[in-house]
């Protein structure tokens, strides 16, 4: 499988919790919201957008 997320959804995709965009970090296979200080993971090409399942991130 691709580890390349598809640019459109990269556009479509925000924060659930801050509604601020992402950033797609390839290496981690993450999205990384910078303002909720979150990483939701991408399992098997799909975003995990649950506040649940998103790790904190201290940066």
């Amino acid at each position: 499988m691709s580890n390349n997320l598809d640019p459109k959804l990269l556009e479509i995709l925000v924060c659930p919790v801050t509604k601020s965009e992402l950033r797609y970090d390839s290496e981690a296979q993450e999205l990384i919201s910078k303002q909720a200080k979150l990483a939701y993971p991408i399992r098997d090409g799909i975003p995990i957008m649950l506040e649940d399942e998103a790790r904190e991130i201290d940066k």
